[in-house]
């Protein structure tokens, strides 16, 4: 699976001048961050100008967390090794010091942490590995994307689903992610089922919901690596109008014994700072969990989940541990509104 090369997009960054991404059908603008995600502890995924799809300044992000009582949160800006992939032109030990004098410049009123958001292609696993070993981060997220080469392309989409089965129309994208699950690289796997977010209309969400046995491998070799899930919340306010991944693959993460969960709204546009995070925390809670993971630098921590989240989980009625029926609408319930479309 290609990365994001010739002007693809993250989760929800758009395309510039020289580069032609086309937006997923069902792509609309979106409004602001719900008055709901306020004062959580954490936002694990954050796109500043240092991402090539993204147009934050880095100083905006800890100026809305100080006003929405988001006590920490990590830069995660994208990193690609396909040459052919357009970059912000800030090389990684640049990246380096402006997040820490960042975070310095905010130490007194919200913690920042330096992370990355790394595009894993097995062609590049080698070439990762020895990024990682040279840089030093304090969080850091390995996601596929679909890039120029993809089937997923709005363009080739719906000529590549035709007359295709659900597990081969999923294949090219689900194989790279196990791969990524098994390298062991990350802390956590970012927005494992994002493919869906292409697939719409022509495979509903709905689908890939019904079928989880086409991730349980994926599943087991988390598991297995010690490597956390994201619950990506961007999902919530793009065309598939739910989190990545789907509640039911949250649910069978945890049967096989996982425990490492991860939040982050994964936002490109200020607007988007925090949209969907309280949701992400009702889902973490209503799986059972009581904290979700996070790493500063060398030390993985747990941070704990607001007991108001916690509350309102325990009394929804919903059985402990229970995510496959009714945990979407107990997110929804707890701020985030499921909407079709996407960018900004």
């Amino acid at each position: 699976m290609s990365g994001r090369s010739g002007g693809s997009t993250g989760a929800e960054g758009t395309a510039d001048a020289g580069r032609s991404a086309a937006r997923p059908s069902g792509a609309t603008t979106e409004p602001a961050t719900e008055p709901a995600d306020r004062d959580l502890p954490l936002d694990s995924h954050l796109h500043t100008r240092l991402s090539h799809d993204s147009d934050v300044p880095l100083d905006v992000y800890p100026a809305l967390a100080v006003a929405r009582g988001i006590a920490e949160i990590a830069i995660t800006d994208h990193l690609d090794f396909d040459p052919r992939v357009p970059t912000s032109g800030v090389p990684p030990t640049e990246r380096e010091r402006l997040v820490r004098e960042l975070a310095e410049r905010w130490a007194d009123r919200v913690a920042v942490r330096y992370g990355a958001e790394i595009t894993y292609e097995r062609r590049f696993e080698a070439e990762i590995h020895d990024h990682l070993r040279r840089h030093r981060y304090d969080f850091v997220i390995g996601s596929v994307h679909v890039g120029a080469d993809s089937p997923y392309r709005p363009e080739r989409v719906a000529t590549f689903v035709a007359g295709r089965s659900l597990r081969e129309i999923v294949a090219p994208y689900y194989d790279e992610v196990l791969a990524a699950a098994r390298s062991g690289l990350f802390d956590t796997l970012g927005h494992l089922d994002f493919v869906k977010r292409y697939l719409v209309p022509h495979v509903p969400p709905s689908a890939l919901a019904a079928a989880p046995e086409l991730v349980e491998p994926i599943l087991r070799a988390l598991v297995e690596s010690g490597t956390g899930l994201e619950i990506n919340a961007s999902g919530l306010r793009q065309a598939a109008g739910e989190p990545y991944p789907h509640p039911t693959i949250i649910a069978r993460y945890r049967a096989l014994g996982g425990e490492r969960i991860t939040v982050g709204s994964d936002a490109h546009r200020a607007h988007h700072f925090a949209a969907g995070l309280r949701s992400a925390y009702a889902l973490v809670a209503s799986g059972g969990w009581r904290s979700v993971h996070f790493r500063r630098g060398p030390s993985p921590v747990a941070v704990t989940i607001p007991p108001a989240i916690l509350e309102a989980v325990a009394g929804s009625g919903a059985p402990a541990g229970s995510l496959a029926s009714t945990a979407t609408d107990l997110a929804t319930g707890a701020g985030g509104r499921r909407r079709a479309g996407s960018l900004a």
